[in-house]
């Protein structure tokens, strides 16, 4: 993967400012656990969100038509801060790496009006061929809507 000039930490410090999309996200009461926050797992469910949202529905990609799928290779998230219901999350998203058959979505999850960030994380996605599932170079209309997520 080709580093992206402007690489971050995905910790504490990160701030709004450095993610080129948002996703207002509510939580539901379901995603509490029973210490009264947000199951971890769930956190993984809101990086998903936001980063289908934005190819899907904001980018309007119809990611099978171009003849390739995503596995999902590497993912990690770290948490900074308690979110629990009803508390509304600003997801934002950013690509921080972006290769010829791979790329590597980094996300921030912000309880909205607060500036301090309660998770970041990231999924690393390689593209493959829909039937050898071989790995693949990036689509061109795929890594143009990537491409404009990069900082």
């Amino acid at each position: 993967m080709t580093a992206n000039q402007n690489d971050r930490p995905l910790d504490r410090t990160e701030e709004r400012q450095h993610f080129c999309h948002f996703l207002t996200i509510p939580t539901r009461w379901s995603d509490n656990d029973m210490y009264g926050h947000v199951n971890n797992a769930r956190y993984l469910t809101f990086f998903e969100l936001v980063i289908m949202r934005y190819l899907e529905v904001d980018s309007r990609l119809d990611i099978a038509s171009h003849g390739v799928r995503c596995f999902s290779v590497e993912n990690m998230c770290r948490y900074h801060a308690p979110v629990k219901y009803p508390d509304t999350l600003d997801a934002g998203l950013r690509v921080g790496k972006l290769g010829n058959s791979s790329v590597r979505y980094e996300v921030g999850l912000f309880i909205s009006g607060d500036q301090q960030v309660s998770a970041t994380g990231y999924f690393t996605d390689v593209f493959v061929d829909s039937k050898t599932e071989r790995p693949v170079t990036i689509p061109d209309p795929i890594r143009s809507a990537l491409s404009a997520l990069l900082l």
